[in-house]
């Protein structure tokens, strides 16, 4: 009876490959984003408006500057 000692294929290794770089991708652009929230947040009104934002703005500028223009 024949059995078999060696079953994983090259196709399993590209799919881990895969999704391990679109998780480090999805944690760079998080880490591009929550840094870009920290920097526009210790500013005040005025170096906020100098750039032409108000503080409700900075998440969606953070998203943006992080993911472009997902929805």
């Amino acid at each position: 009876m024949a059995f078999a000692t060696h079953i994983h294929s090259t196709a399993h290794a590209g799919a881990h490959h895969g999704l391990l770089a679109e998780l480090q991708d999805r944690i760079a652009r998080y880490r591009l984003y929550r840094k870009t929230v920290n920097e526009l947040a210790v500013l005040n009104a005025r170096e906020l408006a100098d750039l032409g934002l108000c503080r409700a703005q900075i998440r969606a500028v953070a998203y943006q500057a992080a993911y472009g223009d997902r929805a």
